[in-house]
């Protein structure tokens, strides 16, 4: 059945992926295959500078609410820290998007990874607890659907706490894999909104690429020596189309390979870490697939014309390196389905992808991804918080456009409350709630005049950093120096400003300071020591 719905407020399809850097996709310089996504850009309006916070749940937290991840209760992670914006669940002086569409008239739904209702011991099953006062849960707060994970990570395979609204179930057989199933479930929302009367949010929150690396050996098969000529290859392919597309300015030089990344010539097992890369772009390809399948449900259903989507990551690439003994290790170590051993830990001669292996693809190849800038997931340079933003929403949005607007994941609620000509609440449940942090985009997308009204801040485990204007304020760890650059100039931060311009220095460094009082923000080592 085809139907356009009568209401002619648009759909919204939020797609947001996980652990991706900036220059990951096809359209933001990758030689990793995503026509998909490449279609969307193409006929749409792709962003050259839009931030997230650095880490997964801190951003999803905001982007869900419109506020700093503190003002939403996720300052840190999932753990509560016995402090209002340390608690690690949303707190109940925030609303969703999808609590806000719901008074609107919208239908609501979500497929893929919540990671903002506190923590599940993955190791410990009989513990969790979905809707208590600490697990909030996406049908406690607006949706009508979900279908996905809870916790922030997991085997693609049989990953822990998969649910269906809010009862927890098992995945369906050795055919299943996680991505493959956010496509899917998302499709099938789709299906049952436009059989609605009303307008229809989807929320499709990918746990691609984050690891571990899991995909199905089709897709890659079409990666495995793509990656024999090593990272400092990508990085400076990747650079110089970046820079031929426009999206990134060509008199920024490239950042130099991170210090700890050696260079390709003295690496012993190229193989595997050809392997590493492969599956890693085999994920974002099998995301790219699910994408496209998302988009052919539109465009059956006749809903494309009034549909918005956008796209973005979580946080930039991950260096993470996952050991093969300790505590972190132990936590990951759960067998398959069918009772064989995994092996946990990032070691030569495992090649990874299959369901018996937990890797990740370390730093050097994170590094690739967050091409061309510095730094990775966790830090507030640009490496960690730089994110392609793609808009798609046709007779609306001038196909092929690009914007230096300057966005953050704060700004998403309100440009889709004002899409969906919806009101933020001043009270939710009797509640009085937080005024929004976050500027609508919606000028921007409509191809108008627009410029940011207020400055943006980030502080994530004691790194800090403020955006005003041209100017961008940062440190790594709370008890590190400032740095100071010019995102016109010089946004791969390679020429600190800091002694040169102690004034805006001291200004910037001021403006932080309030905000942090503003965010309840506490210093790191405080709430680390709980």
């Amino acid at each position: 059945m085809t139907q356009q719905q009568p209401d002619q407020r648009p759909n919204i399809v939020l797609i947001m992926c996980d652990d991706m850097g900036f220059s990951d996709i096809g359209c933001y310089g990758s030689e990793i295959s995503t026509p998909n996504l490449d279609r969307l850009s193409t006929g749409g309006l792709a962003f050259r500078q839009v931030y997230n916070c650095g880490r997964c749940c801190p951003t999803r937290a905001s982007i869900l609410t419109g506020l700093y991840p503190h003002r939403a209760g996720v300052g840190q992670m999932v753990n509560d820290r016995g402090r209002p914006a340390y608690q690690g669940y949303l707190n109940n002086r925030c609303v969703t998007i999808a609590e806000a569409l719901k008074p609107a008239g919208y239908r609501t739904y979500m497929s893929g990874k919540w990671h903002c209702g506190g923590h599940y011991n993955v190791q410990k099953p009989e513990t969790w607890s979905p809707g208590d006062a600490t697990h909030p849960t996406p049908v406690q707060r607006g949706f009508d659907e979900h279908f996905g994970t809870l916790c922030g990570a997991g085997s693609y395979f049989f990953p822990p706490t998969l649910t269906r609204n809010d009862t927890f179930i098992a995945p369906d057989g050795m055919d299943f894999h996680l991505t493959d199933a956010i496509s899917d479930e998302a499709v099938g929302m789709i299906n049952r909104a436009a059989d609605a009367e009303e307008p229809f949010f989807l929320y499709v929150a990918y746990t691609a690429p984050h690891w571990p690396l899991h995909s199905w050996d089709r897709y890659i098969e079409k990666y495995r020596g793509r990656y024999a000529a090593g990272w400092d290859a990508v990085r400076t392919a990747r650079h110089e189309t970046l820079k031929a597309s426009g999206l990134v300015d060509p008199k920024w030089p490239i950042s130099p390979r991170d210090e700890e990344a050696p260079p390709w010539e003295d690496i012993q097992d190229k193989d595997y870490q050809d392997a590493l890369m492969a599956v890693y772009a085999a994920m974002i390809d099998q995301m790219d697939d699910g994408i496209g399948r998302i988009m052919s449900a539109l465009d059956a259903r006749g809903l494309t014309d009034n549909t918005l989507v956008l796209f973005l990551s979580d946080n930039g690439g991950c260096h993470e390196y996952i050991s093969h003994k300790g505590r972190w290790a132990d936590r990951l170590r759960r067998p398959a389905m069918d009772g064989k051993e995994v092996v946990v830990g990032d070691a030569p001669g495992v090649i990874p992808g299959d369901r018996y292996t937990y890797q990740s693809y370390n730093r050097p190849w994170a590094n690739a991804s967050n091409t061309p800038f510095r730094m990775f997931k966790h830090w507030v340079h640009e490496g960690g918080i730089a994110t392609p933003l793609i808009a798609h929403w046709p007779g609306v949005i001038e196909p092929g456009t690009q914007t230096d607007a300057l966005g953050h994941v704060i700004d998403i609620l309100p440009t889709c409350l004002d899409a969906a000509g919806a009101e933020y609440p001043e009270q939710h449940d009797g509640r009085p709630i937080k005024p929004v942090d976050g500027e609508s985009l919606l000028p921007v997308l409509r191809g108008r005049e627009w410029s940011r009204q207020k400055d943006l801040f980030w502080e994530h485990e004691g790194n800090r950093a403020v955006r005003q204007g041209r100017w961008k304020l940062v440190s790594m760890f709370e008890k590190g120096d400032w740095e100071l650059y010019d995102m016109v100039e010089d946004r791969t931060e390679l020429n600190d400003l800091a002694a040169a311009k102690p004034d805006k220095l001291r200004e910037l460094s001021a403006a932080y300071e309030l905000w942090a009082e503003y965010a309840e923000v506490e210093p790191w080592e405080k709430v680390r020591g709980g």
